[in-house]
């Protein structure tokens, strides 16, 4: 019988990982500084000290993620990502890391996504006409979805959601294309990105289109040439799935025209596009923060809210984005966010964090 003993730095690497877990963080944040090292997570959008370290075993714990992740340790200079799976008190966590040089050192933020976690389909929003409306999208044969938001607002866990839903309710074919993969189902076939092997969005789209699938989900609309294919593959009888970095809806129609797609396949193509926003929810038995004794004390409680543009009101949007005149009339994210308060659904504080005095 062989014993493996750990060393102290995979001990703390653990330790951190499950003090993160524990503590349902979302992210762990390795700040170098002048003098030491900060070890931070995110909790519920907030970011939370934890403890700091000495360089030089901030240095080794670095190193010790990078190579979990297949990432190359001796490189520091340029920003990397990877990604592997740890298993806490037997519950699996995807964790996705990227580093980047500092004047210090090499900083380090890794997220976490719980494997076993799945949000059903019916709590997807806070308002259960969006969630309907939603699921509805998935009905078409062809054309492309867009869901933006900013890092980490949910967007990929909608998508995971829909597209499991999807999988057991229409039975089609679903085939994913992600860097990294977030999380697996077995239901689903999911590529990984891998560049040094010649997978990229790129080439990876075009194999997908030979695979006879019926739904197409890409990971992220990041540059001009995956944006035209996935136009492209909506335009020959698929159904595409994606996300973008835009702060509303309406932003996206604005990026795929700086992508070079034209106005046509734009127009040809897009059934509709959504803005997502994670809120902190108002407890229900106190007011204001939670009291350390009441029962939901230390849970996440957050929401997704959408701003959804589809139907007349897509196509207003198109209009005016080419310069026509158009009236456009539909219910924005501060609108959402605003009636949520409202109602006493979303704490006060949530309208100032999402909606910016410049929102129209």
């Amino acid at each position: 019988m062989v014993i493996f003993i750990k060393s102290s730095i995979e001990q703390l690497a653990d330790r951190i990982v499950s003090d993160a877990a524990r503590n349902q963080a979302s992210d762990i944040h390795i700040i170098p500084r002048q003098q030491d090292t900060l070890i931070q997570l995110r909790v519920n959008n907030n970011i939370i000290p934890q403890q700091s370290l000495p360089k030089d075993e901030c240095d080794r714990l670095v190193s010790h993620f990078k190579f979990m992740a297949n990432m190359d340790i001796g490189e520091k200079r340029r920003p990397q990502s990877g990604s592997f799976v740890c298993y806490v008190n037997s519950k699996a966590y995807g964790l996705r890391l990227s580093t980047l040089p500092s004047n210090s050192s090499e900083s380090l933020v890794i997220r976490l996504l719980p494997q076993q976690d799945q949000i059903p389909f019916y709590q997807l929003s806070l308002f259960p006409n969006i969630t309907r409306k939603l699921l509805a999208l998935l009905k078409h044969a062809h054309g492309l979805v867009i869901f933006t938001g900013p890092t980490g607002c949910g967007k990929t866990t909608t998508l995971y959601s829909l597209l499991n839903e999807t999988a057991h309710l229409f039975h089609r074919n679903i085939i994913t294309l992600e860097d990294p993969i977030e999380k697996y189902y077995d239901g689903v076939l999911q590529v990984q990105v891998n560049e040094k092997a010649g997978i990229t969005y790129a080439t990876g789209l075009r194999a997908i289109l030979r695979h006879d699938p019926d739904i197409i989900m890409v990971g992220e609309i990041r540059d001009a040439e995956t944006a035209r294919i996935a136009v492209r593959a909506s335009m020959t009888g698929h159904l595409v799935l994606s996300t973008m970095h835009t702060r509303d809806a309406k932003g996206a129609i604005y990026r795929l025209n700086e992508f070079g797609v034209n106005w046509l396949e734009v127009e040809q193509t897009i059934v509709a596009v959504t803005a997502q926003r994670l809120v902190e929810l108002s407890c229900p038995i106190c007011k204001g923060e939670c009291s350390p004794f009441c029962q939901t004390f230390g849970r996440g409680k957050r929401a997704s809210v959408f701003e959804l543009l589809s139907g007349k009101n897509l196509n207003a949007v198109l209009k005016e984005a080419k310069g026509e005149l158009a009236s456009v009339n539909y219910r924005k994210l501060k609108d959402v966010i605003k009636k949520g308060i409202a109602l006493g659904y979303i704490k006060e504080g949530e309208y100032e964090r999402w909606v910016s005095d410049t929102d129209g």
